[in-house]
């Protein structure tokens, strides 16, 4: 897996990716997901490599987007025969996430860049706009264990934490849809 040149980016720790699939992996094959702050793509491609349906990735940063692309391509999960499975934006994720939904999704997944209230944005974001989400849809968080505070969210529940080392993954469900 190539890396995202430069220090933009703060990629899943394999400890980390390796604990999420297994609390997901009984829902992940045939699962629509979205990547958002995507870096170098490595969530994404894991849930293409294990049996998702599609995955969109959205990053901002051009140099983000070129690494999505090549490690892609070295996966050879874009394709199953004719059908393109993942979709590679380059946007700002609160703009993209304002428009109206195109697609719903079953895994949302957020790991922006620390320290800035980032994912706080996102989820509120996502709160308020409820068509990217299935009925069933789990939204997980990545972030340092300092940046979490609880939210006042109208239509999503925290339900789950597990930490790994300097990494917490925040599990959300939706309770309305």
């Amino acid at each position: 897996m190539k890396s995202v040149p430069g220090d933009t980016t703060r990629p899943i720790t394999d400890r980390t990716k390796e604990a999420l699939f297994n609390i997901i992996s009984e829902s992940i094959q045939g699962a629509c997901l979205l990547d958002l702050f995507a870096g170098t793509g490595s969530v994404g491609i894991e849930a293409l490599s294990r049996d998702a349906d599609y995955v969109r990735f959205i990053d901002i940063n051009h140099l983000a987007i070129k690494t999505i692309w090549a490690n892609l391509e070295a996966t050879d999960l874009l394709f199953d025969g004719n059908i393109l499975r993942a979709d590679i934006i380059q946007s700002n994720t609160f703009t993209y996430l304002a428009r109206e939904a195109d697609r719903k999704f079953d895994y949302i997944y957020i790991a922006p860049p620390q320290y800035k209230s980032l994912w706080e944005k996102t989820l509120l974001t996502l709160d308020n706009n409820l068509g990217w989400t299935s009925h069933d849809a789990w939204i997980i968080v990545q972030i340092d264990p300092v940046e979490f505070d609880d939210l006042a969210l109208n239509n999503m529940l925290l339900f789950d934490q597990r930490r790994y080392g300097s990494t917490l993954l925040c599990f959300y469900a939706l309770t309305t849809h």
